[in-house]
């Protein structure tokens, strides 16, 4: 297991270097997976490396071999970010392209913002429109209850039970998840979307209910465009190959192309 240190934190990664002049893609799973589940297990590892594409991939802070500190302070949008940042930086990696799912697009999207000169493409799966709506503290606090609750058995809410029952498949630790859901975070501006100046693609799957509509989020944007994955909701979407094909086309410039065409004809 490779490791480096962000904020005094052990954090876990894997990498598969770029052939020389190759960018990194950087990959940021979501809550309560780890880097094996979210992208090993899901076929990533073995696309990108069929494709000749260096990558890295690492356990959030509070996930998979990562440290799992329980303090809620410890786990905000910015020190998330500031996690794939140092990664970036033990790689010696100026510029990457960037993708996060779920919970990890929100990382990514901080990093973006944070250091928009360090992404060179940016794609965040699994969210849309519902970014913008403020997380309620009964919502979070229903979340940390589902991780805490010592019989599984007593959640009635699907959406709870099948993240609580994922956290417990991978043998999380329950209590750093709790204190993740109950990190305190400022409401993202809207507006601030738009000033980022890299291409953004923002992929969901049509029957997602917790991401809500990707192309209003895409529209959001400079250079943003939305897919929606028909027949995918928030779980079977990441190993889909429809998921691998928008973010491959994407990446390829294929999608532009397309784009072109439509717009000068053939």
């Amino acid at each position: 297991m490779a490791t480096f240190t962000s904020d005094g934190l052990d954090i876990a990664y894997d990498a598969r270097e770029p052939a020389a002049g190759g960018a990194w893609l950087i990959l940021v799973h979501g809550f309560a997976s780890n880097r094996h589940e979210g992208w090993r297990r899901t076929g990533w590892y073995a696309a990108l490396e069929r494709r000749g594409m260096g990558f890295a991939a690492l356990d959030q802070r509070g996930h998979g071999e990562s440290a799992k500190p329980h303090d809620p302070a410890l786990y905000g949008r910015a020190a998330m970010a500031r996690d794939v940042l140092a990664l970036m930086d033990h790689l010696g990696a100026d510029r990457v392209d960037l993708f996060g799912y779920s919970m990890g697009s929100r990382t990514a999207l901080e990093v973006a913002l944070t250091a928009p000169d360090r992404v060179s493409n940016l794609i965040l799966g699994g969210v849309g429109d519902a970014l913008f709506t403020p997380r309620e503290t009964a919502s979070t606090g229903a979340m940390a209850a589902a991780m805490r609750a010592a019989d599984p058995e007593t959640l009635t809410e699907p959406m709870l039970r099948s993240f609580r029952q994922f956290a417990d498949e991978q043998g999380e630790d329950r209590e750093a998840l709790a204190a993740c859901t109950e990190a305190t975070n400022p409401p993202l501006d809207p507006a601030v979307l738009g000033t980022l100046p890299m291409p953004v693609r923002v992929i969901a799957g049509m029957q997602d209910r917790l991401a809500g509509d990707p192309e209003a989020l895409a529209a959001r944007f400079a250079y943003g465009k939305g897919v929606v994955l028909p027949g995918c909701d928030h779980f079977s979407a990441i190993p889909h190959g429809l998921t691998k094909a928008a973010v491959f086309d994407f990446l390829d410039g294929v999608d532009e192309e397309e784009d072109d065409v439509g717009l000068w004809g053939r």
